[in-house]
């Protein structure tokens, strides 16, 4: 096994590893817990591989709004189309972060992928937290944020290209709102890291609408510098799991008139604490 850093502060590719392989997992648990995101080549994996491995981390998160994979009510079908013109997860986000819990990490296995395209980007949530100054760290550290899957599941964005053909539905079951830290120590690494994300953070707690909107615009342009970020290039058999604690990730859309089609498990976290007190600047 060969395990090869994508960047200097985040991600890893992995080499000669197998999913299947009992032996295999330490060292692919190790990656993982350091890089946040690895992406393990050449799999030659099927539906049960993937949940069976997913296992190994903790208990399998059914998604509520994705259409399942046939047969495979635990994976999550992520598909476009060659026909169509949008992808699911565009935008810059965090899975889950809209639950009490919010998901431990997602697991994604490319199964058909277009000639060229269609890549994921990552950012590093640990490192754009340290780079902010010591002032702006020390006033987040207190925060809390309100994120929701109401705008972007529920019933108002049911006339979307993905709602219609049904790659997302069950719109009334989209009524999580939850309240988290905007900083949060990761549970593995004990790391600080920003815990807020452009799709489904709504407002940070305690400060009026035109604060919480300046403050986040701030924190979400910051944390798009390609200094804290990873771009995995696809190949099918690759499977890529990501750290929702401690990433942001987005799809790339540019692929149009190619079908790409991924098979989707994320597995369930637990609660997220915030930092401890630190003495003021």
């Amino acid at each position: 096994m060969e395990i090869l850093p994508l960047t200097g502060g985040l991600g890893a590719e992995i080499l000669g590893a197998d999913i299947r392989r009992s032996e295999d997992f330490g060292a692919i648990q190790d990656a993982f817990a350091k890089y946040s995101v690895i992406v393990l080549r050449e799999q030659s994996a099927g539906p049960q591989d993937h949940l069976d491995f997913a296992r190994c981390f903790g208990t399998v998160n059914v998604n509520r709004f994705f259409k399942p994979v046939e047969g495979h009510p635990e994976i999550a079908m992520v598909l476009k189309e060659k026909d169509q013109t949008e992808a699911v997860g565009e935008g810059w986000h965090t899975d889950h972060s809209y639950d009490q819990e919010p998901a431990l990490g997602s697991i994604l296995h490319a199964i058909e992928m277009p000639p060229y395209g269609g890549d994921t980007l990552f950012v590093s949530m640990g490192a754009a937290y340290e780079a902010l100054s010591k002032p702006m760290r020390h006033f987040l550290d207190h925060l809390t944020a309100v994120h929701s899957s109401r705008h972007v599941f529920g019933t108002a964005a049911m006339d979307s290209e993905a709602a219609k053909s049904g790659r997302l539905s069950n719109a009334e079951a989209a009524t999580q709102d939850a309240r988290h830290p905007v900083v949060i120590t990761h549970p593995l690494s004990g790391r600080r890291g920003l815990f807020v994300n452009p799709v489904f953070t709504t407002r940070v707690e305690g400060l009026n609408p035109e604060e919480s909107s300046a403050l986040l615009a701030m924190l979400y342009a910051h944390c798009q510098q390609p200094e804290f970020q990873c771009r995995v290039r696809w190949r099918a058999g690759d499977i890529t799991m990501w750290d929702n604690r401690a990433t942001w990730h987005k799809a790339i859309n540019d692929y149009h008139g190619f079908r790409r089609l991924m098979h989707r498990v994320t597995v369930e976290g637990g609660s997220l604490a915030p930092p401890p007190p630190q003495p003021a600047p």
